[in-house]
């Protein structure tokens, strides 16, 4: 659309039989010129010869206009030439940087007011800095206003800060910015649908799909109740949840509350009603743990099941606790033996964590690995019956766990022991990883990076490292 300036419509309007004045000039002046040519024609000794020569000329002249177009109208254009006039051309989202530099990907979030061309505005200041918009979403605000994120592949060489200075000055305010990876190129719908997959199918999925849809943040379930069966404070939520700028609180399907906390950035009405439509379908589906199982064969011939454990294997779990040792389970709890018990229904729930469990072939519970969300961090441990120590089962379940760890996208993972417990780490330290140690009164934190195999997700558990031959698989 092009905008009229009434004035100027005014004035041509008031002038138009001047151009009328002059094109009947010319008219008149075309007839007077075509009626002497025709006289000339017709009554000229050389009349016919003049016509065809007039038709030769036309023809000619037209078919060297033909040729002289189609020879200069895909000629580049000259070095030195002027620039040419006018605003450059968009680039097409996707379309890749120019040749000779190279991109950065951003996720960046601002907040501007909702009326028209606020958006239109941040996309002119993006475009002034040569930066391509592959992402947009939009987060209207209860109180007015728009929270705009966006996914943005911009020059290599373009500070952060630049950026966030473009965009303030562009009506942008409160505005987040961090680097992105390729993941962030799936779509949102494809996405949520992907987390909405792992959550049916493994409750375990619930908080790990609830960080990956929020981003960097930390999630704390609360149990209903104490280990000494007291209502936990924090543990009421309502069933529409809460939401309370950084904090979001939602009622735990399984009794208790998940709490999830993003200091650095507020929740939107949007993100609230994604992460409760997670929470509903976990509730509707109900407790569920993948069936799966491996078969081992242990040096000594013997064969082990290991699979995933829950609630159903709390019994058996007790069993084995009274066949353990009471240093067995004193390097497991680092607590008192007698409160062991009180920790296992916590230890089972999938949604602290996986469990899993290693069976004999007459379906013995013999050994627990448990891999544990806390926070930020994740936290590994093993309790394995005396008479089944130093069988290779605690390296296998340790392999397996550092495993899922790596598929849940955890940075690291840490065991709590002590000093003594030999058994527990030589298992970290065979896993080949680098590791961190720190000693304090007596207990001991072993830290494990997983940045060397988190490339390596896709390969099984037993290629995470080069130890010697352990127990033989079978599935």
């Amino acid at each position: 659309m092009t905008d009229r300036n009434p004035a100027s419509a005014q004035r041509s309007h008031r002038h138009h039989w001047r151009r009328d004045v002059v094109e009947l000039a010319a008219l008149f002046c075309a007839v007077a010129v075509a009626d002497g040519i025709a006289n000339l024609v017709v009554h000229g000794p050389r009349g016919p010869v003049l016509l065809v020569a007039s038709a030769v000329a036309l023809l000619v002249t037209a078919a060297f206009h033909t040729w002289w177009a189609r020879r200069h109208s895909h000629a580049p254009p000259p070095d030195g030439g002027a620039a040419p006039t006018g605003p450059a051309p968009r680039p097409q989202a996707g379309a890749s940087a120019p040749a000779g530099t190279t991109a950065a990907l951003w996720r960046m979030r601002t907040t501007v007011r909702d009326e028209p061309g606020s958006l239109a505005a941040l996309c002119t200041a993006l475009a002034g800095n040569n930066v391509d918009i592959l992402n947009l979403q939009t987060h209207p605000l209860p109180e007015g206003g728009t929270v705009d994120e966006f996914l943005l592949r911009a020059p290599q060489q373009l500070p952060s800060a630049d950026l966030t200075r473009a965009i303030a000055r562009a009506g942008g305010h409160s505005t987040w910015i961090e680097r992105a990876d390729a993941h962030d190129l799936v779509d949102t719908p494809t996405r949520v649908l992907g987390l909405a997959t792992r959550t049916a199918l493994d409750a375990a999925e619930l908080p790990l799909a609830l960080r990956q849809l929020l981003g960097r943040c930390t999630i704390h379930s609360i149990p209903a109740t104490t280990l000494s069966g007291r209502p936990n404070a924090g543990a009421d939520a309502p069933v529409e949840g809460v939401l309370e700028a950084t904090v979001m609180r939602l009622r735990d399907p399984s009794g208790g509350a998940i709490t999830v906390e993003r200091p650095y950035l507020p929740f939107t009405p949007t993100e609230f009603a994604r992460a409760r439509a997670l929470v509903e379908l976990d509730a509707r589906l109900g407790p569920r743990v993948p069936r799966s199982q491996d078969v081992l064969t242990l040096p000594e011939g013997n064969e082990i099941t290991v699979r995933r454990a829950d609630g159903s294997d709390l019994a058996a779990a007790r069993a084995m606790h009274d066949r353990c040792s009471e240093r067995t389970l004193g390097l497991r709890y680092h607590g008192p033996v007698a409160d062991a018990d009180r920790y296992l229904g916590h230890l089972l729930s999938p949604r602290f964590g996986r469990t899993l469990a290693a069976t004999t072939a007459s379906g013995k519970l013999v050994a627990l690995g448990h891999l544990l969300w806390d926070g930020d961090e994740t936290e590994v441990a093993l309790l394995i019956e005396d008479d089944w120590q130093r069988r290779g089962i605690g390296s296998e379940l340790l392999r397996r766990l550092l495993a899922m760890a790596v598929e849940a996208g955890c940075d690291s993972v840490y065991a709590v022991t002590q000093a003594s417990n030999t058994g527990m780490v030589a298992a970290m330290r065979g896993l080949g990883l680098p590791l961190d140690y720190q000693i304090e009164e007596g207990t001991l934190v072993i830290t494990a990076r997983l940045d060397a195999v988190k490339a390596a997700a896709s390969r099984r558990p037993r290629e995470l490292t080069r130890e010697q031959p352990g127990p033989r698989h079978r599935h």
